[in-house]
């Protein structure tokens, strides 16, 4: 008897194994200080991205997607924990997460996942982020000029048994702007966007950037060909996303949609629509919530995202109400505080210190990572070329509080703020603002401080939820 108990259990379990869905793999590839809207898919009018335009094509493009902060650290911290930076602690730039949070080797490999990571990292402390190392991919966003990618170590990695989650942060479009071929970009026929000023240097430079798409988009074409020789790429959910904005004035380190609005495609054949697009509302943080969803598991109470599994599988069209945004300028100029919230239509921006002027060392000059397109841009007669000096305006002195029609002003030019007609949106925001400010125990511009950032890089954090 017992032995019929015992073959009718095998059978069973069996017959659950051949007929439960296989975990998917994972492969996200994150590119590094792109804004969203230079990429064709978003409406670029100069770069040349066919690699990215494939695949769009056969898979799902998130036009609504976000970053909590404009820096490569906070938002890759985010985007691994699925924590907000004040959750997880990363508030700042070359800061450091919380002794206790988790990450997506955490979360996945109980569910017998190989997770790892190519490329640049650019998060701490390694053992909050302990990813496989992958080797293959420059791991420096600052070289001049980055080293050629060998893709030996990412099919090494593919070709393991058991399912697999694998990071691969390029370090392109982060300057020095050395890589691709500018030539490609003929500086008279560059559309330049409408929040930069019109100079020679900056077109060159825009130009140099450009080439960098362009490079980029052909990593993300030799890994996605590395990707179908493994024979995998039916098992593999792909990835992509833009990270935050470039370094051109109101695009990285700042809150405005620019800054925090990122590139993001979904792509598994049979798995995901294809060559479809959705409005619905996602950030950084909910994206380890849905590969733990995904892959069969439950994600820890801790994580402030959720799981947007549903829009991935085509049955659903929203997700979220609001993403949020915060920057701390500390260290990468004077202190200068900005929390922000969206709806996907409407932004909403509150300046914290507006009394303060904006300055950001390396775009502007003053550190070792800088370009010297700005100093033509305060060179320029303010008489005989206003349209710099409403640039340098908009960039350095800004109001306690700025509202923008987003979808329509993607560049966020109009401040709808002193306009009644708006007077019910920004209200609403507003409160959905502080409630968040409220809920991840974020007092505001006293997280901004010397004070504060010191603690956070010792592993002490004296602000946040779970201080």
């Amino acid at each position: 008897m017992k032995a019929i108990l015992y073959s009718f259990a095998s059978f069973i379990l069996f017959s659950f194994a051949a007929n439960a869905t296989p975990q998917p793999n994972f492969l996200i590839i994150i590119g590094d200080d792109c804004t969203y809207n230079d990429l064709p898919l978003y409406g670029g009018e100069n770069a040349k991205t066919p690699n990215l335009d494939a695949l769009a094509a056969r898979g799902l493009t998130f036009n609504q997607a976000y970053v909590a902060s404009a820096m490569c650290q906070p938002c890759r911290a985010e985007l691994y924990s699925g924590q907000y930076p004040m959750s997880n602690g990363c508030a700042w730039n070359h800061s450091a997460s919380r002794p206790e949070t988790r990450s997506l080797p955490h979360y996945l490999k109980p569910l017998g996942y190989r997770v790892g990571i190519a490329g640049k990292v650019h998060v701490k402390p390694d053992a909050n982020f302990p990813f496989d190392p992958v080797e293959g991919f420059d791991k420096s966003c600052v070289r001049n000029p980055t080293q050629p990618h060998d893709l030996t170590g990412m099919k090494r990695y593919l070709s393991g048994d058991d399912p697999f989650c694998l990071v691969i942060g390029l370090t392109e479009p982060h300057i020095p702007w050395v890589m691709g071929d500018a030539s490609r970009y003929p500086l008279k026929e560059i559309k330049l966007p409408p929040n930069l000023a019109d100079t020679p240097e900056t077109r060159k430079h825009f130009a140099d950037y450009l080439a960098e798409i362009t490079y980029m988009d052909s990593q993300v074409g030799d890994i996605l060909e590395a990707l179908e020789a493994s024979g995998k790429a039916d098992e593999t959910l792909v990835l992509f996303t833009s990270e935050q904005g470039s370094q051109f004035p109101g695009c990285k380190w700042t809150n405005w949609n620019t800054g925090l609005h990122t590139a993001f495609i979904a792509a598994r054949a049979g798995k995901v629509p294809e060559g479809k697009r959705t409005d619905a509302l996602i950030q950084y943080a909910d994206v380890a919530p849905t590969l733990v969803d995904l892959a069969g598991g439950e994600i820890e109470s801790q994580v402030d995202g959720s799981s947007f599994a549903e829009v991935l599988r085509g049955k659903a069209d929203k997700h979220r109400d609001f993403a949020y945004g915060i920057h701390n300028n500390l260290p990468e100029g004077p202190r200068y505080p900005i929390r922000s919230v969206t709806n996907g239509q409407f932004r909403y921006i509150r300046n914290l210190l507006p009394k303060e002027i904006y300055i950001e060392k390396h775009l502007m000059g003053g550190g070792k990572l800088n370009n010297p397109y700005w100093a033509t841009w305060m060179g320029d007669d303010p008489m005989t070329q206003p349209n710099s000096y409403a640039k340098i305006k908009r960039y350095m002195s800004r109001p306690f509080v700025q509202l923008y029609f987003s979808l329509e002003d993607s560049y966020e030019l109009e401040n709808l703020a002193g306009d009644e007609g708006y007077a019910e949106v920004k209200a609403k925001l507003s409160s959905a603002l502080d409630n968040w400010m409220e809920s991840e125990g974020d007092p505001g511009a006293p997280v901004d401080t010397v004070k504060a950032l010191s603690a956070s890089r010792k592993g002490e954090h004296i602000y946040g939820k779970f201080r």
